[in-house]
């Protein structure tokens, strides 16, 4: 059977990395193996089963506002105002509710990017950011790690439409200044090019200084930021995320949604508008518990001489394995198949961190993380 060609876009983009890893950990355990899992996106919160009645299972039998329903994108709005500081945001005119952040970085493309653009990222970039845009018809290019957001403003060009910036940074976990992030969003703006701040993990920032530049969307007419409940609710399954934008741009987004997912599930809208203040109180007390969890991990790399880049925010480290030059994913592949434990090469996060590994530490145990770390150690030292 002969296959019709795909399209130009799609023939492009690369498997997720992270998800990739993930399901040959999925089916690792299928056949009855225990890895040791450090490549998985998220945390395990202990959260309660608030239940379902009657009103929530039959109301969400159907369609709902397709830019997220009005009570739900109020709590939205008054989180991102009471935990963030987002002052003089609007549910109805600057919030939007879809299927997850990853949804709405996708659609935030799609409105700002035509075939031939340009995306700038800088390093460490979260690995679905280049295939987006590519499906966009446009291309990355990447700034080093080392550069800073001054760096970023001064290497925009004439090809370029879109900035991003994931705040605080996956994997590196470091929490960029509010202030730089103003000015590189108002030189943007006067070039007519578009910045996407992803703040998905933007209540794993104790005392690093974190204000959501959702703030700002008010102000700029090039600003979107995205954020969901799949990391600081520890509910990465059901696929809620929102976005925070000028009216101009939440008015094209939600048309883009329609298109593309009608709404959000309208039961777990439900669910969440219901018990929103209750989940977000068991888990932050969570986040704390995993920050501090943080340190004792970044004890357990400085004890094995691993250096990371610097960053206290998220449930990953970004660990740097060599002297730049070297590749990481064979080790990655060895890790996983040989020695039980699965990582995510840096490769997948840009141009110039392909000795780097990601290393997330939700899933397990520190006595585990001990052990992995010992077998990552015993390889790299070879």
């Amino acid at each position: 059977m002969k296959i019709p060609n795909f399209s130009n876009h799609v023939s492009k983009i690369k498997r997720a990395r992270s998800i990739f890893i993930n399901e040959l950990v999925y089916k690792a355990r299928r056949s009855g193996k225990d890895p040791v899992v450090l490549s998985l996106g998220e945390a395990y919160f202990d959260i309660p089963n608030y239940g379902f009645d009657d009103d929530l299972v039959f109301g969400g039998y159907h369609y709902s506002d397709s830019q997220g329903l009005p009570n739900l994108r109020t709590k939205i709005r008054n989180y991102l105002v009471d935990r963030h500081f987002a002052e003089g945001l609007d549910a109805d005119e600057n919030i939007l509710i879809s299927m997850g952040s990853k949804a709405l970085t996708y659609m935030s493309m799609l409105l700002a990017l035509n075939d031939g653009d340009e995306v700038i990222l800088h390093e460490p970039a979260w690995l679905s950011y280049e295939e987006q845009a590519s499906l966009c018809g446009a291309s990355s290019r990447y700034m080093p790690y080392q550069y800073t957001l001054d760096n970023i403003a001064q290497s925009i060009s004439d090809k370029t439409k879109l900035i991003v910036i994931n705040n605080p940074n996956n994997p590196a976990g470091w929490v960029y200044d509010f202030e730089e992030l103003k000015k590189l969003i108002a030189i943007a703006e006067k070039r007519g090019v578009f910045v996407l701040v992803d703040e998905a993990y933007s209540d794993f920032t104790r005392n690093q200084g974190f204000k959501s530049t959702a703030s700002l969307v008010r102000k700029h007419s090039n600003l979107i930021v995205v954020n969901s409940i799949s990391k600081n609710f520890g509910m990465s399954g059901w696929r809620i995320g929102f976005a925070a934008a000028s009216s101009q741009i939440i008015e094209k987004m939600t048309t883009i949604n329609q298109h593309i997912v009608t709404c959000a599930p309208t039961m777990l809208q439900l669910y969440i508008e219901e018990n929103f203040d209750e989940i977000w109180t068991v888990c932050n007390q969570q986040i704390d518990a995993l920050l501090i969890k943080r340190k004792e991990v970044r004890k357990l790399l400085d004890q094995y001489g691993f250096k990371v880049l610097e960053g206290g925010a998220t449930f990953y480290f970004f660990v740097e394995l060599w002297p730049t030059g070297k590749n990481a994913s064979e080790l990655a592949e060895k890790l996983l198949t040989e020695d039980n434990v699965a990582v995510v090469p840096g490769e997948a996060y840009g141009r110039t961190t392909s000795h780097f590994v990601r290393l997330s530490f939700g899933t397990e145990s520190l006595e585990r993380i001990d052990g992995a770390l010992q077998k990552i150690s015993a390889r790299v030292n070879l």
